[in-house]
Parts: structure tokens; C-alpha cells; sequence
């Protein structure tokens, strides 16, 4: 995710990577969820490794992966972008869910999960989860920013900031900084 992308703007590209090994499905959820959202901008691959050198050489605000591949599943793919990607969003979209999966996916720490099914209603839902998980994060890197800002506004003030509540004796919520007598 780029700086830029971190204002937590609702205009903002939403790049995503969808790995999902068979070629047909993954073109098709790409155009529809560019159809649903003109802020996506989807990138297809279709074995893990492909997905791995797109992450490597691209900048991503989500992946999108099926479970089901040929030489890794998505939990395993799942692991390899932690490693380089700790913090981007993945969710986890199969074909093949059960209990046994969806726990394996949460206990991984797959942002979300969902289970493919008949018909077009499907990437309404996936198009919301993408853009619910990109907003989220997208928001807490714009807060802590801003945490950021006030900080080295804080430290640089030769002086004291408060907060205090809108009551009698006007109590005291937050002091920070420092002042000399």
C-alpha cells in the first residue's frame, strides 16, 4: 500500500491480487469486481508462486486467494505473505470450506473468509469484504499518522498540551508535554 493510500480517502485505487488456479473463475471475479467498484483494480495470477512474484514486484492493498492449489493451498500462501506482508489484508475464498478450514484460515490469521457459491451475488459480498478490510487498514495507518504528527508536535512545544471534560472543575483527561516553573 502506498502512502498515498494510507488517507483513508474512499476514492482511493484498491489494488488487489486475486491467486486462484483456475484461469476462468479468477478473470471472471476480476471483471465483476471491477464492475462493482471502478476503484478496483484487479491482477490475477493462478498458481502461489505467480501470486508471490506479483507481491514482490507490485504493491497490493488486498489478496484474495482460493484454498484449493495444486502445490500449496491458500493457508500456506497465506503464511508466505505474512512473512513479507505482515500487516496486508488476505481473504481467504474457497470453494472447498468447511469448519476444519475456516478455524485453520482464523488460526492462521487470514483477515477473512469466504466460502464461493452459485451465482453473481457472490462478488457483491467478496467486493465488500475487499473493501471493509482495505478501509480498515487504510484508517488505522491514516491514525496512526496522525498519532505520529501530534507526538512530534507535542515533543517539539516548549510547553504542555491538556485535555480535560466540559464539567466542573474541568478534570484533567490527558496531559502531555512538559514546562518548566
Amino acid at each position: 500500500m502506498s502512502p498515498d493510500d494510507r488517507d483513508g480517502a474512499g476514492s482511493a485505487t484498491v489494488r488487489v491480487l486475486h491467486v486462484d488456479d483456475e484461469p476462468g473463475f479468477a478473470e471472471t471475479t476480476a471483471r465483476f469486481l471491477e464492475r462493482h467498484d471502478d476503484r478496483f483494480d484487479v491482477e490475477t495470477a493462478t498458481a502461489v508462486a505467480d501470486g508471490l512474484a506479483a507481491l514482490d514486484a507490485g504493491s497490493y492493498d488486498c489478496v484474495v486467494s482460493d484454498y484449493e492449489m495444486p502445490e500449496r493451498d491458500g493457508i500456506d500462501f497465506l503464511a508466505a505473505v505474512r512473512e513479507s506482508h505482515p500487516d496486508l489484508p488476505f481473504v481467504l475464498f474457497t470453494g472447498k470450506g468447511s469448519e476444519e478450514i475456516a478455524s485453520e484460515a482464523i488460526s492462521a490469521g487470514v483477515t477473512d473468509y469466504l466460502q464461493k457459491e452459485a451465482g453473481t451475488e457472490q462478488y457483491a459480498i467478496l467486493a465488500n469484504r475487499i473493501d471493509n478490510v482495505v478501509e480498515g487498514l487504510r484508517s488505522r495507518y491514516a491514525l496512526e499518522e496522525r498519532k505520529r504528527r501530534l507526538e512530534t508536535l507535542i515533543s517539539n512545544l516548549p510547553g504542555i498540551v491538556y485535555r480535560c471534560l466540559n464539567e466542573p472543575g474541568w478534570p484533567m483527561e490527558v496531559v502531555e508535554g512538559s514546562a518548566r516553573s
